[in-house]
């Protein structure tokens, strides 16, 4: 039978919640900064150019390469920020493993023992620890204030 909150004194209860809220932060952060580079400093079109186009001596269709290299840093600006507010996390979750995905699949077709440990493999460990996490443990998110009035009768206090 799985354990409940009640199963769990309150301060086990509060630092799990707290771990995943310094988790959830720290990855949204990671994601949202770069997203942000890549948007408004580097722009979509040079990121592209500059980390995608590099494969197009590979089976990849160019047009991939061009499709990709400019949604990603929206992808990582947008479920960054969605994960830095813990709204929607879930979703910004699995968007941004789609993400860890892709560059590992494309750093191991040019680089088969590319060294995954310097930034793939941290982000993929945080992401992997938030999105194990029982949803409601997540109580420092937007997620957990939604779920906490959807479930307030209408006209009752919080």
């Amino acid at each position: 039978m799985p354990a409940t909150d009640a199963d769990h004194p309150p301060a086990q209860r509060s630092d799990r919640a707290w771990a995943i809220a310094f988790a959830r932060l720290v990855l949204g952060l990671i994601f949202f900064m770069a997203g942000c580079y890549k948007v408004f400093e580097q722009g979509p079109l040079e990121h592209a150019r500059r980390w995608f186009l590099p494969y197009s001596d590979t089976f990849l269709p160019v047009w991939s390469l061009w499709a990709v290299g400019t949604a990603i840093p929206f992808v990582e600006l947008c479920a960054g920020g969605l994960l830095v507010v813990g709204w929607r996390v879930r979703e910004a979750l699995i968007a941004l493993g789609g993400v860890i995905v892709i560059v590992t699949f494309g750093h191991l077709l040019k680089e088969p023992l590319y060294p995954f440990h310097e930034h793939v493999i941290p982000r993929l460990a945080l992401l992997v620890f938030v999105l194990a996490m029982p949803r409601t443990d997540d109580r420092f998110s937007v997620d957990q204030l939604v779920r906490r009035r959807g479930s307030t009768p209408t006209g009752a206090a919080p």
